[in-house]
């Protein structure tokens, strides 16, 4: 194999790690969202949340230098944060109203809007193996949801507006991360969001109980690793190529609403299921294929050419 061709399926590996561990840290974000979302109010979950992600991050910067965090592009990370703050709050609402396979279900749109965005505003180019699990992914919501044999909810209505705007946000970071760290897209961020979560939370403040405070840390730590670990995977591939792995999350997300909330686990989750991971398979195997055929085409003009 040519030492391009290598490098490049070594590229989509890295992504795909980074997007497994991205799903695992939100996943385990929205059971910390859930056990908190009873008592607290979500503009107060995240500023908690920010606020402790700055410590963390100060505690790290001082360790390996703040000219790491330095930006050029500020206004760009102050437009990523308001958008992005807008789908947490809509995201905490979601999973506070509806069963977390639900929840999930719907966050699949995800991928369709930020694919669909990354086209018309990052110019990125979509082969038919991406159109595929776009289209196999947007079929297996459909069978998941079943739309027209139940009202939709106000909580569904919430979580379409989240979508959108997480769409968008990871839209906005793969245009950062052209320039930008990963460390510095995430400091941005909980130092934007814990200015926007202070002012927010005026208003809805509450004593904070003493149960509260592990799940208050596990969020804001798997806050911060969600974050990191889906910026790195913009960076490091095509954001058409890495958002339908975020259909995977719905099988684990429904596990654990099964075993922790006993919350149903029904015939049409499978099968959505089931519909999403051919359609990702799919287009791993073809990225894979059009890689090595790419380099192979190079490797050949580069000969004819010598």
């Amino acid at each position: 194999m040519p030492p391009n061709a290598s490098l490049r399926n070594t590229s989509l590996l890295t992504a795909i790690a980074w997007m497994a561990a991205a799903l695992l840290s939100f996943s385990v974000m929205a059971v910390s969202v859930r056990e908190l979302s009873a008592d607290m109010h979500a503009f107060q979950m995240l500023f908690i949340r920010s606020a402790i992600g700055v410590v963390l991050l100060a505690g790290l910067l001082s360790v390996k230098g703040w000219a790491r965090i330095r930006t050029a592009r500020l206004a760009g990370h102050a437009f990523r944060n308001v958008v992005h703050f807008g789908g947490q709050t809509f995201w905490i609402i979601g999973i506070s109203l509806l069963p977390l396979a639900t929840v999930s279900a719907i966050e699949f749109t995800t991928p369709i809007w930020g694919s669909l965005l990354a086209i018309l505003f990052l110019a990125e180019r979509m082969h038919h193996g991406r159109w595929v699990a776009l289209g196999l992914g947007a079929l297996g919501i459909l069978v998941i949801l079943q739309p027209g044999l139940a009202v939709v909810s106000f909580g569904a209505i919430v979580m379409l507006g989240c979508t959108f705007l997480f769409g968008a946000t990871n839209v906005i970071t793969k245009w950062l991360t052209s320039s930008e760290s990963a460390l510095t897209v995430i400091f941005y961020m909980v130092v934007m969001q814990t200015l926007f979560g202070a002012v927010a939370s005026l208003f809805v403040w509450a004593p904070v109980q003493a149960y509260a405070w592990p799940w208050i840390a596990l969020l804001a730590i798997t806050g911060l690793s969600a974050h990191y670990c889906l910026t790195s995977a913009l960076a490091a591939a095509d954001a058409t190529f890495i958002m339908p792995f975020e259909f995977l999350r719905l099988p684990l997300i429904a596990a654990i609403g099964y075993g922790l909330y006993a919350e149903s686990f029904e015939a049409a989750t499978l099968l959505g299921a089931a519909l999403i991971f051919a359609g990702n398979y799919y287009s791993l195997r073809l990225e894979n294929r059009i890689a090595k055929n790419r380099i192979a085409k190079q490797g050949r003009t580069a000969q004819a050419d010598s």
